[in-house]
């Protein structure tokens, strides 16, 4: 078999496809070792925390080695497939190696060292960096990491601690740099009053994990004491104690990752940092109702979606347009109020993958037919899975619809970086006082969350109510506009 030069072989590493986005999930590879690939050829789909993104390879070549299977979280700036270029191409061509590598480290020892960023078709391809990470520790800090995380959680869920586990003998103190560890994590460390520089990192390039932290305080207890006696036996194991086991028919394990993972931690950092205010009003949305119909039967509309969303989304950007200090953010950094001249107006959407909040760019200035075809192009792509992540970034404002739920209303948690997000219930036929008379009229609550900081309860009420009055009386989106 011939042997490739190292000129001969291209690693192509997991780039930024989103900004600031630092892992990504291969959910499928298009190519095995030994396909011929050319300049511009999707070889794979990875999942980002944002979204589905279809990678294709910068180059002509074959595919010599793929090197991480599907379903693994790969660091951006990591090589995951190795391609034969040039001359290398024919010899790659010969009997290649299985089509999962057992490590990229080969790979990466061969790959020469490009200047700059390397090319690709998607994201925002990968700098060379200078910084050197600490290299991973041996396999054993993860087995006591799970170990102990595993007798934790167990604990927590009421299955009862888990049997005692063999001494695990005290990390050794790392010296040189600081350790690597998250915010989170260092937090954690602080509260348990566990030293970084004591704990076995188990995570990538070094990282010290939660699990590492805890495995850190599981093994504190079990630093050996100075024997009394020589003579003295061991005590034995309780025999009431058993190891944590959990039925698999009664409960589920699912891993939280990729769009799931960065709800959590936005919707966290949003409620523990943005002070909520939630306000509600019930409106009567018959006049609306009406409109949308007749909405639907106008030319003008032909093919497009026309929906109670549209005609929502269009009385929101009025509302803001009377009170532009809603569309705002908060800068905690340089400690001002940002207001934006603009609204990118998010719409919550629930896909497969999770929740996520693409937004549409300059909303304000779109009239009405713009806005139902923005509005339909955003829910087929989300529905579809291929909504990028340039699509959910610069949102100012959001719409939550729970009513497609059936739900009266809720209390919205506000999408990081904004300072408000209306949720609009279920519309439904109630009895209402219409003219001095009660008669079943069509009625749905809507709820405003804002953030306190920026947003007054003066402010968020004149919004609120600006929305609800144009809902009920349409023609307002002409006297208004």
């Amino acid at each position: 078999m011939t042997t490739m030069t190292d000129s001969s072989v291209r690693e192509f590493k997991m780039p930024d496809v989103g900004e600031g986005l630092t892992e990504a999930e291969i959910l499928k590879w298009y190519v095995q070792p030994g396909d011929t690939v050319t300049d511009g050829q999707v070889v794979c789909e990875v999942e980002t925390a944002k979204a589905a993104v279809e990678l294709p390879i910068p180059y002509d070549g074959v595919v010599r080695a793929l090197h991480f299977p599907e379903g693994t979280t790969v660091d951006v700036g990591t090589s995951i497939i190795a391609v034969a270029v040039g001359d290398g191409a024919a010899a790659a061509a010969e009997p290649v190696q299985e089509a999962v590598a057992d490590t990229p480290a080969a790979a990466e020892a061969e790959e020469p060292k490009p200047e700059g960023r390397q090319p690709v078709l998607v994201g925002y391809g990968v700098s060379t960096s200078s910084t050197k990470r600490r290299p991973r520790k041996g396999a054993q800090a993860p087995a006591a990491a799970q170990e102990a995380s595993a007798a934790i959680q167990a604990e927590m869920n009421g299955h009862g601690p888990a049997a005692p586990a063999a001494p695990v003998a005290p990390a050794a103190p790392v010296t040189g740099d600081r350790p690597l560890a998250k915010p989170p994590v260092r937090k954690l460390a602080k509260d348990l009053g566990v030293d970084l520089a004591t704990v076995v990192p188990s995570g990538p390039d070094g990282i010290i994990t939660r699990e590492d932290v805890h495995a850190a305080v599981a093994a504190e207890p079990a630093t050996p004491e100075p024997q009394a006696a020589p003579a003295a036996a061991a005590p034995a194991p309780s025999p009431t104690a058993a190891p944590a086991s959990y039925d698999t028919t009664r409960e589920t394990r699912v891993p939280v990752k990729g769009v799931r993972k960065a709800t959590a931690a936005a919707m966290v950092g949003s409620a523990f940092t943005a002070p909520h205010v939630t306000e509600f009003v019930t409106v009567d949305v018959t006049r609306t109702m009406k409109l949308v119909e007749e909405l639907k039967q106008d030319k003008e509309y032909a093919g497009l979606r026309v929906n109670p969303l549209l005609l929502i989304a269009k009385a929101l950007l009025v509302a803001i347009k009377r009170n532009p200090d809603i569309n705002a953010s908060w800068d905690e950094a340089a400690q001002e109020i940002v207001v934006k001249h603009y609204v990118n107006l998010g719409i919550a959407a629930a896909t497969p993958r999770g929740l996520i909040v693409p937004n549409i760019k300059d909303a304000h200035a779109k009239t009405l037919p713009q806005l139902a075809g923005s509005l339909g192009e955003l829910v087929s792509t989300a529905r579809e899975g291929k909504t990028s992540p340039a699509a959910m970034q610069g949102g100012t404002v959001t719409i939550t619809n729970v009513g497609v739920f059936g739900v009266d209303t809720g209390t919205p948690i506000l999408n990081p970086g904004e300072s408000a997000i209306l949720a609009v219930g279920a519309i439904k036929l109630q009895p209402w006082v219409h003219k001095g008379k009660v008669k079943p009229r069509q009625v749905t609550t809507l709820a405003l969350s804002f953030d306190h900081r920026l947003v007054d309860g003066e402010l968020g009420s004149k919004v609120l109510a600006d929305v609800a009055a144009v809902l009920e009386q349409p023609k307002r989106l002409i006297s208004w506009a």
